[in-house]
Order: structure tokens, then sequence, then C-alpha cells
């Protein structure tokens, strides 16, 4: 199977059963699918852990001042 990526332009008119068109999956993703959406998932659990962690802290900054004000 020939690589259409690094094909010319020449090939490709030449050949248009070797063109992307021929080849439906070649415009997704190498990792589509169930692993790509479970990476997204993982990544957004990870950003609202640090979010909630970095709002508990700016939390336990503000009740520090409050306390040490008295």
């Amino acid at each position: 199977m020939a690589d259409t990526a690094t094909a010319p332009a020449s090939d490709l008119a030449t050949h248009p059963a070797t063109g992307p068109a021929a080849h439906p999956a070649a415009d997704l993703t190498k990792d589509a699918g169930r692993r790509t959406d479970r990476r997204v998932w993982i990544r957004a659990a990870i950003y609202m852990v640090a979010t909630h962690a970095f709002a508990g802290f700016v939390i336990l900054l503000f009740e520090i001042g409050h306390r040490g004000g008295r």
C-alpha cells in the first residue's frame, strides 16, 4: 500500500485509487476511538482535581488571613 502522504501530486492524479478519497479512514487520527476518549476523561479529571486543590488553597489563605487579623 502506497503512502499517500509522501506521494507526489502527479502520482495522486494518475492513480486516484491510492489517493486519500479512496481511503475514508485516511483522515482519521491514528489513535481515534476509545483510547482517545479515555485520555480526554483522564485529563478532565486531573484538571478538576487541580482546580479544586487550588481553590481550597486560596480559601485556606483567606481563612488564615482572617484569623490572623484578630
